[in-house]
């Protein structure tokens, strides 16, 4: 499946925190203009049918946080995807060894209702640290792209130690749209997707690329059996 968030704000939101984001799932990304025509409020649909100005993206697997959550080979999948989105859609990509403040804190923080008064002063200057760093990586890069889960898929059990949300959670705090789209399958047949993160307010730009050069998601292969 292909998944969107819209930057934080400009969809409607039951959430206190404003960490929590509407979103979409659809098969086929030319769907995803429907929906946010439909639920976004100020959407601007001429800005997806003009020249687009996306030239470059940065590639990191980690953040520079997520290393001990990473699986190797989902790491390799995404990144293989990365390279051959950037391909179709003519991006240069680059590898500019992005180090991010871990957002876990600071997220866990903001979502209590119990957080003492300096725990959430704390949790702000990292949410603004994390920011700033964000907003200096995209002064030289139109997209950020990262594996969406750090790890592979899960049984109910739950990821153990592995953080699954280690590589998004820190881009719903800082409010950034976001996509996550096909990337491929591990050895076992465990799906792989990759990030695809634009700058604030940038979504019609990322709904125009995933219109253009992500083809509709493929239904997942049978998970092997031991």
């Amino acid at each position: 499946m292909i998944g969107f968030k819209p930057t934080t704000g400009r969809a409607p939101t039951s959430d206190p925190t404003g960490l929590a984001v509407p979103g979409v799932l659809v098969r086929d990304p030319t769907l995803l203009q429907h929906w946010a025509a439909t639920v976004l409020p100020d959407w601007s649909p001429q800005v997806g049918t003009s020249p687009s100005p996306l030239t470059t993206a940065a590639w990191s697997a980690t953040l520079g946080y997520a290393g001990p959550h990473l699986d190797p080979e989902v790491a390799g999948i995404a990144e293989r995807a990365a390279q051959a989105v950037c391909a179709r859609a003519g991006l240069t990509l680059s590898r500019p060894g992005v180090t991010l403040t871990d957002p876990e804190r600071a997220w866990t923080t903001l979502r209590s209702t119990s957080s003492s008064a300096a725990e959430l002063r704390h949790a702000q200057r990292s949410r603004r640290d994390h920011n700033t760093r964000l907003a200096a990586l995209f002064q030289s890069a139109d997209l950020l792209l990262t594996p969406t889960t750090p790890g592979r898929a899960h049984g109910h059990d739950g990821p153990g130690d592995h953080l699954s949300v280690a590589l998004t959670w820190g881009i719903n705090l800082s409010g950034h749209p976001a996509a996550s789209v096909p990337a491929g399958f591990t050895t076992d047949g465990c799906p792989v997707g990759l990030q695809i993160i634009a700058r604030p307010r940038a979504d019609e730009l990322l709904l125009r690329l995933l219109d253009a050069h992500i083809p509709a998601a493929p239904i997942a292969p049978p998970l092997s059996r031991p």
